[in-house]
Order: structure tokens, then C-alpha cells, then sequence
């Protein structure tokens, strides 16, 4: 009978596209030897960060939301990227990518909110199903129309070509074929993600570090795909 349960319970999630793996383990085996540069990505939801107490925990980049649509404005970006800029920590901001608004006016509120001078690692842009999106999944010629302007207005503000974050499923479906040729950040909390060519992985969703005070008690992390003498070389930047 609890094989039985165990084998409907794996074609449910199969029919809603969730990975049942990701409910007992959230935590890839990353080789730290491999991938020595370490980061953090965070939003609202951690709160006041202390970005010293951060930095002093070995991160070395982070990602920090800014923006949401055509319209939202992280509440606590403002706060964030202020104190992050007084640390050596490399950082930039992200945008959560609608699908629902036009690529232009979602472009727009991204670069109002992030001074150009606040970030030194390129503009990224966060393609992931939200609400509806996973059951009723817009078509790919839709989501290029939206996402092609985005990414080439912030290229084109910014000076560097926009990271994208995805997960296997979205990259698979949106990225791969129309946006290869931007950096991928690609999420994957169960395992090295060996088939796509990524630039940073996020490994974990349930990382716990000290420096925060917000609503969530875990905090993202993730890799940079090389060495520290890559990173460097990539994005000209010391990490100390």
C-alpha cells in the first residue's frame, strides 16, 4: 500500500511538473574545491541584512531583488544595495520577469530603480512561472516578444549583456533555443546541473547563514561555474 501511495504521489507531481525530490532534499553536493566562489541572492523576505556579517562568512557575490513587472519595487532594495556597496562583496540586482507586461515598461522600472554605478556584476532577469503560469504556460513566441526588448534594453543601459536565472524546465522551453547567448544562472537544488552551460548555480534554497532578520529563515546560495582567477577575469573584479 506505501508503495502504492509513493508511486500516485510521484505521478501527481509529475502531472504538476514538481520535482518530489525537492520536498526531502533542497541541498545539491557542490565540490568546494571545484567551486570556490560563493553567493548569496536575497529579497524582502530576509529582511535587514547586516551585508558585513555576510561578507564575513566567506560570500563573495550577491544577488539582491529590485524589481517585479512593470511597476513593483523590492522594499527593502534600497536599503540593501546601499550597505552591500560598503562591503567587497561582488553584487548586482535582479528583476522578476511577468509575463503578463510589456518588455519596455518592465525595463524602465528596473533601470529607475538600479543606478548603474550601484551594481559591478551584470543585470539579471529571474524567467520563472509564477501563479497560473506553470498550468496555463504562455507560448514561446509570447514570452520571446516580452522577454527580447527587456533583455535588450538593459544590455543596452547597462553596458553588459543581462544574466539570465531560470529553472531546467523554463530554460528548456524559453531560453535555450531563443537566449543561449546570454550568462545562465540556472537553479537546480538536487543535483549539479551537468547538461546546460551555466555561469552560476543556485544549489540551495534552505542555506542558513547569520546576518539577517526577515520573515525567511533560509537564504539562497549559489556558485560561480570556475575559479576565483575566472571570476576575476570574467567580471575584473577582486574578490577577497
Amino acid at each position: 500500500m506505501k508503495i502504492k501511495n509513493i508511486l500516485i504521489a510521484l505521478g501527481v507531481c509529475a502531472l504538476f511538473g514538481v520535482n518530489m525530490l525537492s520536498l526531502y532534499f533542497s541541498d545539491a553536493i557542490v565540490n568546494k574545491d571545484k567551486y570556490s566562489v560563493v553567493g548569496v541572492d536575497v529579497s524582502r523576505y530576509q529582511g535587514v541584512i547586516d551585508w558585513d556579517m555576510i561578507e564575513a562568512q566567506n560570500i563573495d557575490f550577491a544577488f539582491i531583488k529590485a524589481t517585479e513587472g512593470s511597476g513593483h519595487v523590492d522594499g527593502f532594495f534600497a536599503e540593501n544595495i546601499k550597505n552591500v556597496n560598503k562591503t567587497n562583496i561582488y553584487h548586482s540586482a535582479y528583476h522578476f520577469f511577468s509575463f503578463d507586461s510589456a518588455g519596455d515598461t518592465q525595463a524602465e522600472n528596473y533601470i529607475t530603480a538600479v543606478d548603474k554605478e550601484s551594481i559591478n556584476l551584470p543585470p539579471v532577469v529571474d524567467v520563472e512561472f509564477y501563479g497560473d503560469k506553470q498550468k496555463n504556460q504562455p507560448s514561446v513566441e509570447e514570452t520571446e516578444s516580452i522577454l527580447k526588448p527587456l533583455l535588450e534594453k538593459l544590455e543596452q543601459h547597462y553596458g553588459k549583456k543581462p544574466i539570465i536565472y531560470t529553472t531546467n524546465f523554463v530554460y528548456r522551453k524559453y531560453i535555450r533555443d531563443n537566449f543561449g547567448e546570454y550568462p545562465l544562472w540556472i537553479r537546480n537544488v538536487n543535483t549539479e546541473p551537468i547538461f546546460t552551460d551555466w555561469t552560476f548555480w543556485q544549489y540551495s534554497d534552505k542555506g542558513l547563514l547569520e546576518g539577517y532578520e526577515g520573515i525567511e529563515k533560509h537564504i539562497d546560495l549559489n556558485v560561480y561555474k570556475g575559479s576565483e582567477e575566472e571570476f576575476l577575469e570574467q567580471f575584473g573584479k577582486e574578490v577577497e
